[in-house]
């Protein structure tokens, strides 16, 4: 009846007339893009404010209407931003928890000029970033450290720019470092070739994606980076590895150690040293408590807000019941083994069947996280890690990493190249869409989209090496290589 437009038919009978007498229904102004609603919307100062600052961060291309799971990374990122960047108000303090995750250097430099707009607006704003373009432009740094998980969580800068330059810390050797290029890639000879691709906003392109070498797929955000990548190619090769930031498990249950099977050795431990069944050192099963049934909390639902939830009083929030938390192995019990660090687990177990998937975890540097946090609390880019290191140990196949960057500091992005050409050494072919000049600019092989977002996207703007790439001048990404290598 409606024809896919989901809006009832009276819909189309009321309209808005704008300042130049243009008249249109509600479901017509949705399927505008920004730029023609801004010029609709002229005389609406409220309306206007907010349009006006999806165009300044380069979303003049969406349509008004366009369902948010169709937006790219980079897009979404965007569109939480306009509701605070927009705002006229002063005297507040502002906390962006890496508003650049998923940008191209090109579109983290609007998202910088807004930032400093807040500022001039006698705001306070605090950034939470990786980014040399953010930090670079604070007034004031504040870096932690020295490392992650139990090695970190101390002050080891404050101050200036200049002074963080001076000192010897990780930010301040990446902030020092000149981004090196790839002078030796890797040839290539064969390839898998994608025809005529027109997903999303892909143009009908063709264009051969090298086999055996590591391929970077770059472009501002919404440019056809994804489309290309974890559609087009996986259309063609549906048995390839794909890598994304999609939770690895929503529940509270799920734990790097159940993800990556370490889990049932450690239970089999337990029960051989005490005697009893493996399902008593599960918090699924006999080990868990019967009130709160192993997740430590309680939910109770209200009628008109958000659940409210609080830590489970008969197990005070352990999980486990008193029964299992009675045994122990080497010394320690399953609640106090779960909270051990990776790290420290590799140490304290010495089975193969634990220390085998444990190393996977160490290797993509995440020997921080402990045994038992729940996956759903780990961010974007720990959620690719700990995909990757149930990878690792694969020959022969096709890995495609969706922003694999996300969420990593400079140290981090080296241990995660080393891992990408470790994957290539054991015949696997690696593509990664990628914003991150670092990792882009030690890749094999590059495929630029552009020039645009949107509908201004969907075109392959180059093909070649990461050297080839500094003297295209159609690429923005090339330029800003260029400018930082």
């Amino acid at each position: 009846d409606c024809r896919g437009a989901r809006d009832a038919r009276a819909a189309y009978g009321v309209k808005l007339r704008s300042k130049a007498e243009q008249a249109v229904s509600l479901p017509q102004l949705m399927e505008m893009d920004v730029n023609s609603a801004l010029a609709f919307c002229g005389g609406m100062k409220t309306v206007s404010q907010r349009l006006r600052t999806l165009q300044q961060l380069g979303l003049g291309y969406l349509t008004l209407g366009e369902e948010t799971p169709s937006l790219s990374g980079g897009e979404a990122q965007r569109m939480k931003l306009v509701r605070n960047l927009g705002s006229s108000l002063s005297n507040l303090t502002y906390i962006f928890d890496e508003p650049t995750a998923g940008l191209h250097p090109a579109d983290a430099e609007k998202i910088s000029r807004m930032l400093l707009e807040l500022r001039d607006r006698h705001n306070t704003v605090l950034v939470v970033e990786h980014s040399r373009q953010i930090i670079a432009l604070a007034d004031h740094i504040i870096e932690l450290g020295p490392l992650a998980g139990a090695r970190g969580g101390e002050i080891v800068y404050e101050g200036d720019l200049a002074g963080l330059r001076r000192r010897n810390t990780l930010t301040a050797k990446a902030m020092n470092r000149k981004i090196q290029i790839n002078q030796t890639p890797l040839p290539w000879t064969e390839g898998f070739s994608i025809q005529n691709a027109n997903c999303h906003n892909l143009k009908n392109i063709d264009v051969t994606i090298p086999k055996g070498v590591l391929t970077a797929i770059t472009g501002v955000a919404g440019s056809g980076k994804t489309s290309l990548a974890c559609y087009e190619l996986v259309k063609r090769c549906p048995d390839a590895i794909v890598i994304d930031q999609k939770p690895v498990g929503t529940s509270i249950r799920s734990t790097p150690a159940t993800y990556t099977g370490a889990m049932d050795e450690i239970r089999r431990l337990f029960a051989k040293e005490n005697g009893v069944g493996p399902e008593w050192f599960s918090f699924n099963s006999k080990g868990g408590c019967p009130v709160c049934k192993g997740k430590g909390e309680i939910s109770y639902e209200m009628a008109f807000a958000e659940p409210v939830v609080v830590p489970c009083e008969e197990c005070g929030g352990h999980r486990y019941n008193p029964t299992a938390l009675q045994y122990t192995y080497q010394g320690k019990n399953i609640e106090e083994v779960m909270g051990l660090t990776i790290e420290q687990a590799m140490d304290f177990f010495r089975e193969e069947k634990v220390q085998k998937p444990l190393q996977s975890m160490m290797d993509v540097g995440l020997g921080y996280l402990t045994l038992g946090q729940p996956t759903s609390t780990l961010s974007g880019g720990e959620i690719q890690r700990v995909k990757l290191a149930s990878e690792l140990h694969k020959e022969g196949n096709l890995y495609i990493l969706d922003e694999p960057t996300t969420g990593l500091h400079e140290k981090d992005v080296e241990t995660l190249l080393s891992l990408l050409r470790r994957l290539v050494v054991q015949r696997n072919t690696v593509v990664i869409v990628e914003h991150r000049l670092e990792l882009i600019s030690r890749a094999d092989w590059i495929i630029d989209m552009g020039p645009g977002g949107g509908s201004g996207g969907g075109e392959v703007l180059f093909c070649g090496t990461p050297e080839q790439l500094i003297a295209c001048r159609r690429s923005k990404t090339g330029r800003y290589l260029m400018q930082d290598s």
